[in-house]
């Protein structure tokens, strides 16, 4: 990347503010969300179906062994899975689109109002959920709410902006570790959410923690919008309506300053593709899983299941800094991987809550691999090109989104009759081959560097 222009001592660090606080926010609002409107749905379409509560003690109920045959249960299992797919699919298929626009947009006209639109439309998405539990709207309305959130950009937005914020304000040898401590933002926020979530949805239903989604939503536009100070350091006036923006995003892989770039930052976004694949596919049908025979949890159970989940983001930092100090970053995101499909093989052989919470435990190190990626991809692109970059990558996330809730959601109701935690030994397999590019481009950057040196320590003797 070409240098930085000069700065005064320590101007640009006291006039700018840490983007975490708003990724926390936006973080507990989607975490509070997302298990909630999981089990609303169960109970609402089960009653619709007739289908008694899941913590019934009837012989019907969930505690009964025959409760896995039970074709009722099944049958508001497959119902609740596919309007999640329903709802996830339409949301983030609009949110491909503006997330591209908006994300190379930013790399004129600032990080902020990249940041305050889609935090504003998930204020929007959460009052309209609130509107359906209120009214007892039809469950179609979640879909409005979540097709409103995409054109804004979604969550995959401020993810985007918020590395975009970090790439424009850190030194690229701390990068790594300056990612990750962003993504452990997401993990604490998300931990705060599940715990609180479940165990208030246990005592007072579904209603107030979503005002408190609601309240997360509108303090994190707030931030953007009075707070936090502004990343880019040359800004300039640009048309949001565009097809430049969407041409920056496609020039980065047709056109890098580099050649070898071309095909780095094609092989890296294949393997993170594959990577948040099978981590949103997993999340999506963890509480289903959770909820279904034998493990029947109830909301407070699932709240600290979800938390174990997030936990993997704070251990895998842990481990991360820990494992810098003696290996590559491609080594250390290889450990995570193997530490990511361990975990999910236990999890999918789980039949009871203690083996069900050692998974989890197995994934300590599971989120160490996408920090590592989102560093070396920033690493490969200048810095007037970071918004395109991250607006790609979260391009790619949102394709991870559609892919994962299709393939998930859609194995998940298909393979209960024989297994019904196939999809997670599926997701562990997939792994294998992130995996595998990782080691195969570490292995070649050796080469190369190893006979660049040793050409450049001959040369003299040519000469």
């Amino acid at each position: 990347p070409p240098a930085e222009p000069p700065v005064p001592p320590g101007r640009r660090r006291l006039s700018l503010l840490a983007v975490e606080p708003l990724l926390f926010l936006a973080t507990v609002s989607l975490g509070l969300q997302g298990p909630l409107a999981t089990q609303y749905l169960w109970d609402r379409l089960g009653a619709e179906h007739g289908y008694s509560d899941r913590n019934s003690t009837d012989s019907t109920g969930c505690g009964d062994d025959n409760a896995t045959a039970d074709p009722l249960r099944q049958e508001v299992e497959a119902l609740v899975s596919h309007w999640n797919l329903y709802i996830n699919l339409g949301g983030f298929f609009v949110s491909l689109f503006s997330v591209t626009l908006l994300g190379a947009w930013s790399d004129s006209v600032g990080r902020r109002p990249a940041l305050i639109l889609p935090a504003a439309g998930m204020a929007l998405q959460t009052a309209i959920y609130l509107l359906v539990m209120y009214l007892e709207l039809h469950v179609a309305f979640f879909l409005l709410g979540r097709i409103l959130s995409g054109l804004t950009g979604d969550y995959n937005l401020i993810l985007a902006s918020c590395f975009s914020y970090v790439a424009d304000t850190s030194e690229r040898r701390a990068r790594t570790f300056r990612v990750a401590i962003l993504e452990a933002c997401l993990g604490t926020a998300g931990m705060v959410a599940s715990i609180g979530g479940g165990q208030w949805r246990k005592a007072q239903g579904y209603i107030n923690p979503f005002w408190l989604a609601v309240a997360s939503s509108l303090a994190a536009t707030l931030y953007a919008a009075f707070f936090l100070r502004e990343s880019v350091k040359q800004k300039k006036e640009a048309k949001l309506f565009t097809l430049s923006h969407y041409k920056a995003v496609y020039r980065l892989y047709t056109a890098p300053e580099h050649l070898s770039s071309r095909w780095k930052l094609a092989l890296y976004s294949l393997a993170f593709f594959l990577i948040v694949t099978v981590h949103f596919g997993a999340k999506d049908i963890y509480v289903l899983y959770e909820l279904g025979f034998p493990l029947c949890w109830a909301s407070d159970l699932i709240g600290y299941g979800s938390a174990a989940s997030y936990l993997a983001y704070l251990s895998s930092l842990a481990g991360l800094r820990l494992l810098q100090l003696c290996l590559e970053d491609t080594w250390v995101a290889e450990i995570g991987l193997i530490s990511n499909i361990a975990g999910l093989v236990v999890i999918s052989l789980a039949v009871t809550t203690p083996l069900m919470f050692t998974g989890y435990g197995i994934l300590f190190l599971s989120m160490a691999a996408t920090p590592v990626i989102r560093s070396k991809l920033s690493k490969l692109v200048s810095e007037t090109e970071q918004g395109a970059l991250f607006a790609s990558v979260a391009c790619v996330e949102g394709l991870c989104s559609l892919v994962s809730t299709g393939v998930f959601n859609s194995l998940y109701p298909a393979t209960l009759h024989f297994m019904r935690g196939f999809p997670f030994l599926f997701g562990a397999i997939i792994l294998l081959i992130p995996a595998a590019i990782l080691g195969w481009i570490q292995i070649w950057d050796s080469k190369h560097h190893y006979n660049h040196f040793q050409d450049a320590s001959l040369s003299p003797t040519k000469d």
